[in-house]
């Protein structure tokens, strides 16, 4: 079977969150399976350094968006673990300093930027069987292959990574696609007037997918369905929960480069190592107190602003330490370096991303803590568990598909209810009064026994291919 992912991200070489380790990881695991697999991706800034060797295909590929006419060409890399990776440039598009945005502000032509994308995955899609596309950045390109008439042509795939990124804007730019307007209607990419290419996607895909079973159920309805809780609902028949896997060749504790040493199961001396250096390089005191970490976007999403009231709790009475790594909305950014200010001995943050803290913090916490409003999937959590940092987790979509409450007969980590100030500080405080005892020590062990590997979601994707 041909398959070709298309994705506005991809790791190693572009990253802003899960989307990119997604496509990675499904990508490699398809190739394990015997499958032929290509990802293709935009061309940006510094990713022919990283590829030296990509070549440049012969033919140039050029596409109206409105009335103005825009040349891009493809670049192949050789075979890279058994992925054929193209990468379109498009000097003026791609080539900028965010992938879409600086300075926390979206770039305004991103509906061009990613029309321009999908047109050329379209063109693209006749040589595959099957054409896997993600998130908003590509849910045009189901509407593309169907008002094309292409007779006989791949199956479409889209798979929801976050349902509150639409890529919405204003009706008028419409004419970008270069599509009659009759096209343009509620049972297609029109949503109140505006032009949303999620919608368009929703309607014309052969399948939709979410990157869990938990957030699949929950989008269908109004609190979780971002205003297409009807579309999906009309579509039900044909959307599947399934699960976001982990590549453990990247993230592990025996084998891994990032790790001050490495631990297992079996052996746990080695996160005691991982955890002095974590403070060594966050500058806080080499002591033994609960260390919880935090890897994330600055996002409402993410509950981070729950997250400071409640440390503000915990901080004035607890000897605990704090960790966290994460960008995006600057004032949440502030409210947590106002934190570090206010306890330099407890409190280190950085605001940005860097992969080899990320490990570190994963290695070095004793809990990691993501209280999501929402989250479709989370990879963090999994992560934690495998590194034997408990998680402490809201109770939805992937969260709650992954973790397992300390009520339950395998326990795993601390689930919350509900999201508000007083219960995230109680789950903290039921947490410092179990740490280092044995029931924090069954959570570490059966945490580091759990599997999320892509082994079972490849099949799953593969049987949903087949179908």
């Amino acid at each position: 079977m041909r398959i070709l992912q298309a994705t506005s991200e991809f790791f190693p070489y572009s990253k802003t969150g899960g989307l990119a380790d997604m496509v990675a990881g499904l990508s490699g695991a398809l190739v394990e399976a015997g499958q032929e697999v290509t990802v293709a991706s935009p061309l940006y800034l510094g990713i022919q350094k990283q590829l030296p060797k990509l070549r440049a295909k012969s033919s140039r590929v050029v596409f109206p968006l409105g009335k103005k006419e825009f040349a891009g060409q493809w670049w192949v890399a050789e075979e890279i673990d058994g992925l054929n990776l193209m990468f379109l440039e498009q000097e003026d598009f791609y080539q900028r300093k965010g992938i879409y945005m600086e300075d926390g502000d979206g770039y305004w032509d991103n509906p061009e930027r990613f029309m321009f994308f999908s047109k050329a995955v379209a063109q693209l899609a006749g040589e595959y069987d099957v054409v896997h596309l993600h998130d908003w950045q590509t849910a045009f390109v189901p509407l593309l292959l169907r008002a094309s008439g292409l007779q006989n042509g791949p199956r479409s795939i889209l798979t929801i990574h976050n349902l509150a990124y639409q890529g919405q804007c204003e009706g008028g730019r419409f004419e970008i696609c270069n599509l009659p307007w009759s096209w343009f209607h509620h049972e297609g990419p029109e949503y109140w007037g505006s032009l949303n290419f999620l919608k368009a996607g929703l309607h014309f895909a052969d399948s939709i997918t979410t990157v869990s079973p938990q957030y699949a159920k929950e989008i269908l309805k109004t609190e979780f369905g971002e205003g297409m809780e009807g579309v999906l609902r009309s579509r039900e028949a044909e959307l599947t929960g399934i699960l976001n896997g982990v590549d453990y060749g990247e993230w592990n504790t025996t084998d891994n480069p990032h790790l001050a040493a490495a631990y297992d199961a079996d052996d746990l001396s080695g996160k005691i190592i991982c955890k002095r250096a974590l403070q060594r390089q966050m500058g806080l005191p080499e002591v033994d107190v609960a260390l919880f970490g935090m890897v994330s976007r600055l996002a409402e999403q993410k509950g981070i602003d729950v997250l400071v009231e409640s440390l503000e709790d915990i901080l004035c009475e607890h000897e605990i330490q704090f960790v966290g790594l994460g960008s995006g909305d600057q004032q949440l950014a502030q409210n947590l370096r106002a934190l570090q200010l206010r306890y330099p001995e407890k409190v280190a943050f950085v605001d940005g991303y860097s992969n080899p803290l990320a490990h570190h913090i994963e290695a070095g916490a004793d809990y990691f803590v993501m209280p999501s409003r929402f989250e479709p999937c989370g990879l963090n959590q999994m992560y934690s568990l495998k590194y034997g940092t408990v998680p402490i987790v809201n109770g939805v979509g992937g969260l709650l598909d992954t973790v397992k409450d300390i009520r339950a007969s395998v326990p795993t980590g601390y689930v919350l209810d509900d999201l508000t100030r007083r219960s995230l500080t109680s789950v903290i405080q039921k947490a410092l009064c179990e740490f280092q005892s044995d029931a924090h020590h069954t959570l570490i062990r059966n945490g580091i026994q759990e599997d999320y590997s892509w082994t079972a979601s490849c099949e799953k994707y593969l049987k949903l291919y087949k179908s």
